[in-house]
Formats: structure tokens, C-alpha cells, sequence
């Protein structure tokens, strides 16, 4: 899967888990709905900017929406990397 259906998957998936419809996200992320539609089906992919409004909106962090489920926990895997400062 590349990032774009990464993406893509996370925005419906955070999306729907919020109760917002994509008029509703696009109203307030001052985006036309279309373009919601667009990165919800691969057609487009967004701007960094495009991401961190959308993050925001969502209320997660922007990475959230660019990893696949199962990758989203940085801070425990870099807790338990071997070259972790705490491990000195």
C-alpha cells in the first residue's frame, strides 16, 4: 500500500470516527468537498499544509494520518531501540 492509500484509508477512517462528513471536514478546513471526496478515493494527494489542517481538525498528529495501523506508536518503538539515550 503506498501513502497515498495510507492516506487516504486514515482521513475516511478519522473522519467517520469523529461523525464528520466530508462538507462538514471541508467546511472547516476551508476546502472545497470535492477535494475531500479526491483524497478519500486517490485522486489527489495533499499538501504538507493540507495534512496538518486536517490533523488538527481531527485531533490527531499529522503523522497519524501518514503511517498504516500498527506503525502509529513511535514512542514506544524508539523506547525500546538498543540505541535509546535512556539505555546509557
Amino acid at each position: 500500500m503506498n501513502i497515498r492509500e495510507i492516506f487516504a484509508l486514515n482521513l475516511r477512517r478519522l473522519r467517520n470516527a469523529k461523525g464528520l462528513s466530508q462538507e462538514e471536514l471541508a467546511h472547516r478546513a476551508d476546502i472545497h468537498r470535492t477535494y475531500v471526496s479526491s483524497l478519500e478515493r486517490c485522486v489527489y494527494s495533499p499538501t504538507i499544509d493540507t495534512v496538518a489542517s486536517l490533523a488538527e481538525i481531527l485531533n490527531v498528529e499529522a503523522f497519524e494520518l501518514l503511517v498504516s495501523n500498527g506503525r502509529s506508536n513511535i514512542k514506544n518503538t524508539a523506547e525500546s531501540s538498543p540505541e535509546s539515550p535512556s539505555d546509557s
